[in-house]
């Protein structure tokens, strides 16, 4: 009988080692200027940034709680791995508190961080901590969203996903494969800086393809919670009787569009997502096995950002070249229409994001820990 973790192991090596040329396939006709979005798959080698400074390395997390948090920490630190001036590693989860994430930042500072990434769950409201941080010397690194803020007063640098260009891509997505009819943009919580880029960006680009329709002019606030996107989902299908096409920044909430859909008995509209999960990705294969597939599209691996940000941090603390842009651009995990289908474990988490660039050892390590 095979011990589960090695099955596990072995099945994350599977889904990793196949995942990785069908993406590099999809982005060698792509041309990318030098100030655009560093591609996901695309990173620098750290080690030439390391120095000699020794360095110790703080992240302050807004919300820890789920496996894709889990997930970048353990990419922060296989990052860091690389190089041996690293002393110490701390790690802080506000969980979802804004009073709390704006102390732990503080409690990083005073234990003597030299380099502090912070994830900006709470955006503005953390920039005092931040500039305070800064103004000891700190080198401080907000990563994955854009957040408002002057480089070198209240932080380093921003490295953030381009959420406006990605949800351009999904615009081509919808304008090539879906062509006409209906479409809405799901987005997370009321007022959230990223899910409105998402939707500026999305809308911008639906104006190339006058087939398409954006029958809301804003997008839909689910609070990136599974029960109150299924609510809205619920409530647009009883205002809207031909949906042909739901975007939405989180895989989470893609998840609650296919259940929503499912419990109404009706066909599942065509789904653009980015940060797919375990859950979405499985239950879309279940259904393409037996006949009954939608339309699906996903950019993923941004459990990945953490790596630039740790690169541009080191690089900016150690005062080392860093040719890496700050804006990242994740790459297609799904595509149904070009035939790339995603990754499903039934060993890991529902939540899991099989789309890491962790080596399947250490994937294997938080999914059985």
């Amino acid at each position: 009988m095979t011990h589960p973790k090695k099955k596990l192991s072995s099945r994350i090596n599977q889904i990793l080692i196949s995942a990785v040329p069908m993406v590099a396939t999809v982005y060698a006709g792509t041309v990318m200027a030098s100030q655009a979005p560093a591609n996901m798959l695309e990173g620098a080698d750290i080690t030439a940034m390391c120095g000699t400074k020794p360095m110790k390395v703080g992240l302050s997390d807004g919300y820890g709680g789920n496996t894709w948090r889990r997930i970048a920490l353990a990419e922060l630190k296989d990052e860091l791995s690389k190089c041996p001036n690293v002393e110490k590693i701390m790690y802080t989860n506000a969980n979802g508190d804004q009073q709390r994430a704006k102390s732990d930042i503080n409690s990083l500072v005073a234990q003597g961080v030299d380099v502090l990434l912070v994830f900006p769950d709470f955006g503005a409201a953390q920039l005092p901590a931040m500039r305070s941080a800064t103004k000891y010397d700190i080198t401080v690194v907000p990563y994955l969203a854009k957040i408002d803020g002057k480089p070198g007063k209240d932080y380093s640098a921003n490295v953030y996903e381009d959420t406006y260009q990605m949800a351009q891509v999904w615009a081509d997505w919808y304008g090539k494969n879906l062509k006409t009819g209906n479409v809405v943009m799901l987005g997370g919580s009321a007022g959230a800086s990223s899910s409105q880029n998402f939707f500026e960006g999305f809308r911008d680009g639906l104006a190339k393809y006058p087939g398409l329709n954006l029958i809301e002019e804003n997008y839909i606030v689910t609070n990136w919670n599974p029960v109150d996107a299924q609510k809205a989902v619920s409530g647009l299908i009883a205002k809207y009787p031909d949906i042909d096409g739901i975007a939405t920044d989180f895989g989470v909430t893609a998840t609650s569009v296919v259940k929503a859909y499912e419990q109404a008995g009706l066909e599942i509209p065509a789904l653009a997502t980015n940060a797919s999960n375990n859950e979405l990705n499985c239950k879309y294969l279940e259904k393409k096995a037996t006949g009954n597939g939608f339309s699906y599209f996903s950019l993923d691996g941004t459990t990945s950002t953490v790596r630039f940000a740790a690169r541009r941090a080191v690089a900016n603390f150690q005062g080392t070249e860093n040719p890496e842009p700050l804006s990242v651009m994740p790459y297609v995990y799904a595509d149904s229409a070009a035939g790339i289908d995603p990754k499903c474990s039934k060993d890991a988490p529902l939540d899991a994001d099989l789309s890491s660039s962790l080596p399947a050892e250490k994937l294997n390590e938080i999914f059985t820990n």
